[in-house]
């Protein structure tokens, strides 16, 4: 039997391992959303920058949650989280099932809805929860969440929002993101190179004309454009959100 959630309501979940699937219409002007999920201690903050599962991060470290990405299907496109509930570390509490859209606002993002499957079984899904925005105005949404209640679990459909994107729910459950060296992608530090001059008599130097200042190039997320796009491997040892962008497969 399929629950037909609303906003609040919680369904609990027999099955041990489950698969979290994002689906949208595709059209003009939609924008690519993408699935993430975030692993929460029992402090409802991530243990570290490794329970959050992305894009560019596609399994946690213990194997039990992961994105299996992008596919196009009669409905129209998905992008889906699995989680094997039986061996999550007895540390998460919780597993925040997120959409993100890349800065653009979820009110161009059409027939969002996201559906609970048990990943062991074939046939209807276990829950579907239709998400609407509160304004429209959000770039990043905690569809629903996975959560511990004694042995078991539960989900319960959400549909919170921030206007301030990937970047901003991540940093809101303690990720640590990074701007500090946001300045190393700035046009406006780049020098033209100078043309060499011949020797000659010294001449006044003309006066100086007030310039209009060099329009600043935000990276996304804060994650400076020179850098690799893997969130490890930094001098510094910080984590950093890359870029988003289309991942489809199997099309």
């Amino acid at each position: 039997m399929t629950h037909a959630m609303l906003k609040g309501s919680n369904v609990p979940l027999k099955a041990t391992t489950v698969r979290a699937v994002l689906r949208w219409t595709p059209g003009q002007g939609v924008p690519d959303v993408d699935a993430s999920a975030l692993l929460l201690g029992l402090d409802g903050r991530v243990r570290s920058d490794e329970d959050f599962v992305f894009y560019n991060q596609p399994r946690h470290p213990s194997g039990k949650v992961w994105r299996l990405g992008k596919k196009r299907v009669a409905e129209g496109l998905t992008d889906t989280i699995q989680a094997d509930l039986s061996g999550v570390e007895s540390g998460v509490g919780q597993i925040l099932l997120v959409a993100s859209a890349d800065g653009v606002t979820f009110d161009r993002v059409r027939s969002l809805s996201i559906l609970l499957y048990d990943a062991t079984a074939d046939g209807e899904p276990l829950a579907t929860f239709d998400i609407r925005p509160e304004t429209g105005e959000e770039t990043a949404l905690i569809c629903g969440e996975l959560y511990r209640r004694g042995e078991s679990w539960k989900f319960r459909a959400l549909g919170e929002g921030y206007v301030n994107g990937l970047k901003g729910l991540a940093t809101d459950f303690g990720i640590s993101v990074d701007e500090s060296e946001e300045a190393s992608a700035d046009p406006a530090a780049v020098q033209a190179p100078q043309t060499p001059q011949t020797a000659g008599p010294a001449q006044p130097l003309p006066p100086e004309q007030p310039t209009s200042p060099v329009p600043r190039q935000q990276p996304a997320y804060g994650y400076p454009a020179n850098l690799p796009t893997y969130g490890y491997g930094y001098p510094d040892g910080a984590f950093r959100l890359p870029p988003q962008g289309p991942q489809f497969i199997g099309r």
